[in-house]
């Protein structure tokens, strides 16, 4: 069966994605239900597949990471796509990766110490993957502004199994 989120679904989600550590109980104040609610109703997101969890974000730079880059990764081999994606997610600086249109099969963004270790996570380990034909780095990031995850949930927002 098919469900909408509906108004107090939205509100926990807005709450939450800006402050995942952010207690049920203060939560439930602000939604004007019990702790108990805002616990079950963030159990069925979860098992809904809504959300996917919570995190702590590291600062990359902090950890001597200070080199952020997206390069666009050729699929020369389509039948070793997921083999591909495989590989990629095995290279711990890779820390995102896209399907996308166009030119390139992958998006993908890594971080690197510096940029000769960039260089040489693409040369030495993405370039040898089998099935990848190529690689284009796009774009070395000077400065994250800023990272969020969507807050806008209107009426059309989300349809799931429950």
């Amino acid at each position: 069966m098919k469900k909408h989120l509906d108004r107090l679904d939205k509100q926990i989600l807005s709450l939450i994605s800006c402050n995942a550590r952010l207690p049920f109980l203060d939560v439930a104040r602000k939604c004007n239900v019990s702790g108990a609610a805002i616990h079950q109703r963030v159990q069925k997101l979860l098992q809904a597949g809504v959300l996917k969890g919570s995190q702590f974000i590291v600062d990359t730079n902090k950890i001597g990471y200070n080199t952020c880059a997206f390069l666009g990764v050729m699929v020369q081999d389509m039948a070793r796509y997921r083999e591909v994606i495989k590989a990629l997610s095995e290279i711990p600086e890779v820390v995102e990766c896209h399907s996308t249109t166009g030119r390139y099969s992958l998006l993908i963004k890594l971080y690197a110490h510096t940029n000769r270790d960039l260089r040489d996570i693409i040369v030495d380990r993405i370039s040898l993957i089998p099935g990848i034909s190529g690689t284009e780095t796009l774009h070395i990031s000077l400065d994250e502004i800023f990272n969020r995850q969507i807050a806008a949930f209107d009426d059309s927002t989300v349809i799931f199994d429950d």
